[in-house]
Order: C-alpha cells, then sequence, then structure tokens
C-alpha cells in the first residue's frame, strides 16, 4: 500500500469530540484506549490534501473567498466519473455541513406541524433538525427480518398518503444500519412520494463508502424527476475531512433553491472557509488513490470484525455491512437494559461507541461500531468486549 493507515495519532489534546467524550464518560479511562464512536477516521489525513493546503497557504491571502469555478468543477466532475451523476456547477449550494443545511432545509421547505419521514433507526441528527423547527418526525420503521433491514413500503404508502406529511429525509447509504439501497427500492421510495407531494431530502455523505459486490445509487439517477430530489453530499466522511466544515447540497430547482438560500440569510450563514473548499478541490482532484486504499481497508476491518465475533461472542449478530464505515450490532441476546448495555461497553469493556439507543428507540440494544481505525486498534477493542462479556454477561 502506498498510503499509511496503521499509524494512530494520538488525538487526546487536540479538541477532538469524540476523544474527549470518552474522558467525560470514563475519567479513568487507560492510557492507548481509541474510541469508536463519532464518524471521523482514526486514520491520518491523504497527504496530498496537507501538501495541497500547505502550497495555498503560500500563494493566497485568507479574505473572504467565494467558492471559485474550480472548485464548482471538481465537484461536478466526481459526481459525474463516481457516481455517473452529471449536475451542474449553479446546483452547488455549500454549507459548513449535511447537518447544518438539513436545519435549513426543514426551515426552509416545511411549516410548522408539517411531518417529516424518516426510516428508523436513523443517524440522530435528524429527529434534531425536523423539531427544532417546529416540524414532526414521522417514523416509518424498517422492517429487520433474517438480520437484515428493508423499507415497509405499505406503511410509507399509507404515511405519504397523509397531506399534513410534507417531506422524507432518506439515509443513503443508510446511518447506522448500512443497507446499500437498490435502484428499484430508491424508484419505489421516490415513485411514492412524488405522487403525494412529499419533498425528498436524501443525505448521501456517506455515498463514496461502498463495501465490494455493492453500488451506490444516488437518488436522483434512479428516478424520472430528478430535478425535484436534493442531494446532501460532502467530502467530509470519504477524506475525513469534517473540520474543513465544507458540504455540497446539490438543489436543482431554482425555486428550492432561493428558498433555501433565504433561511440561510436569515440564520447569517456563510459559505464554508477558504481552505475548506480548497481541501475540497484538492480531494476530489487528487486523492482518488487515497480513497482507494481506504476503502480496502475498511472492507478488511469488517471483514475481521465479523470473523471475530462470529468466533468469540456469537451471540452478538453483525448486521451486514453494505455501505459506510459503522457496523451496527445486535447485542439484545447479552439480556441486558440499554443502561446496563452502556455501562458494560464504557466502564467493563472501555469501549466508547454510540449507544444503539441515540438513533431512536429500534435501536435499543445495539451499538455502531465506527471501523475506520488501524486494524490492531480494533482487534484490541474486540479483545476488551471478549472479556468484559465473558465477566459480566
Amino acid at each position: 500500500m502506498k498510503y499509511d493507515f496503521e499509524t494512530l495519532v494520538d488525538r487526546s489534546h487536540c479538541g477532538s469530540g469524540k476523544w474527549d467524550e470518552m474522558k467525560k464518560k470514563n475519567p479513568h479511562v487507560e492510557q492507548g484506549i481509541v474510541p469508536l464512536s463519532v464518524a471521523d477516521m482514526e486514520f491520518k489525513n491523504a497527504p496530498e490534501i496537507a501538501e495541497g493546503l500547505k502550497a495555498y497557504m503560500d500563494s493566497h491571502i485568507l479574505g473572504y473567498t467565494s467558492p471559485t469555478e474550480e472548485y464548482r468543477e471538481a465537484v461536478c466532475q466526481w459526481m459525474k466519473e463516481q457516481h455517473s451523476w452529471e449536475i451542474r456547477p449553479e446546483w452547488i449550494c455549500c454549507t459548513h455541513g449535511v447537518v447544518a443545511a438539513l436545519f435549513l432545509l426543514v426551515n426552509a421547505l416545511c411549516e410548522p406541524g408539517d411531518g417529516v419521514i424518516i426510516f428508523t433507526p436513523v443517524y440522530y441528527p435528524f429527529y434534531k433538525a425536523i423539531e427544532t423547527h417546529g416540524a414532526q418526525v414521522v417514523k416509518c420503521p424498517l422492517l429487520h427480518e433474517d438480520n437484515t433491514y428493508s423499507i415497509d413500503f405499505d406503511l410509507l404508502e399509507k404515511l405519504a398518503a397523509d397531506p399534513s406529511n410534507k417531506m422524507m429525509i432518506f439515509c443513503s447509504p443508510h446511518n447506522p444500519v448500512g443497507r446499500v439501497w437498490k435502484p428499484e427500492e430508491i424508484r419505489r421510495v421516490g415513485e411514492i412520494c412524488h405522487k403525494n407531494g412529499v419533498k425528498i431530502i436524501s443525505d448521501e455523505i456517506h455515498f463514496d463508502i461502498i463495501l465490494p459486490g455493492h453500488q451506490h445509487t444516488v437518488f436522483p439517477t434512479a428516478v424520472d424527476f430528478p430535478e425535484d430530489v436534493i442531494v446532501c453530499t460532502a467530502p467530509s466522511k470519504t477524506f475525513n475531512l469534517a473540520a474543513m466544515q465544507t458540504s455540497n447540497i446539490i438543489i436543482p430547482k431554482q425555486e428550492d433553491r432561493e428558498k433555501f438560500q433565504a433561511a440561510r440569510s436569515l440564520s447569517a450563514d456563510h459559505d464554508p472557509s477558504a481552505l475548506g473548499l480548497e481541501a475540497c478541490r484538492i480531494a476530489y482532484t487528487q486523492c482518488k488513490g487515497w480513497m482507494e486504499e481506504m476503502l480496502a481497508q475498511i472492507a478488511g476491518n469488517y471483514e475481521f470484525a465479523k470473523g471475530f465475533l462470529q468466533e468469540h461472542l456469537p451471540q452478538i449478530k453483525v448486521t451486514p455491512l453494505e455501505g459506510t464505515y459503522l457496523m451496527w450490532l445486535d447485542c439484545t441476546a447479552l439480556g441486558k437494559t440499554k443502561e446496563e448495555l452502556e455501562d458494560l461497553m464504557v466502564n467493563k469493556a472501555q469501549l466508547f461507541l454510540d449507544e444503539g439507543y441515540m438513533f431512536g428507540d429500534e435501536g435499543i440494544g445495539y451499538e455502531r461500531v465506527n471501523l475506520a481505525c488501524p486494524q490492531w486498534v480494533l482487534k484490541a477493542a474486540l479483545e476488551r468486549l471478549e472479556k468484559a462479556v465473558q465477566e459480566n454477561c
């Protein structure tokens, strides 16, 4: 491999959110423990990005900076080459993050009291983005059979037909269950929503992180009304650039863009920083090789973790991972309440994960594990889990 995915960078004094949260949860955590919770990577950044930003600093003044033509071209080219999706530069609306965009979109396109459909369990900021602006969370729980998840289309038909439900926020690939939706699934979801006038927002921030044997489909490419679908994307998950706070929100309809920009103005929201925009451009034009090696590392980590748990902890079921670097574990057979399960992880195993209940009631008894780390870190974490289960269950 050309790149280094085995060196661990100690982030305990760098302002890292998840490392600091680990210390809050367990002030006595042992030296060398690595949190596997929040979805950023414990991998060193692609050297091309670091070198490119240094060169940028040498040749630019960090004054007020707007998205450049070169940046927009890089985003358009990435979408075309990686996802067979043709977009126009003017469709790109820049924000500081996909979560920020979701808050703005609900504010811009919903009225207080409107229902917003989500497929639960799901990424927890969805709930807050909806509720903060007075809209109503409308759950359409995923069907869970034979350790796999699917969409309850009958329930979706019923919910979409309710005139009070105005929007759906779709998660693709799905976080936390790791499904990569098939084109026919996306098409059916789209047809149901379009027929009933339900606005579709598709959060596709993990769309580059797809495991072997699976293929991501960008929502607009699966339907006959692509201009009606808003897609939230970013380089942050793919290239570990969350701190750059740059996301690319693709809004084809001018009317929707105007409403979105009006909501931005009301909140005094501005474009991402010059360094964030440049990091995105560099990532999309120079770092495909790093991404491919990263994906191989994630696939290897998943196969290792799955094999370890099947051999040593068969009572914990691994949900098949198709996309994202987030493994979803069914721990219900351990017979623990959500509080007991969290105590087992945090205090007995010194494992700092995203607890399943964070994603909704459907996630109680589950744990989400971040696989974007050196494999030796993952091995040590699973060995602590094995020991804790043997001693406490």
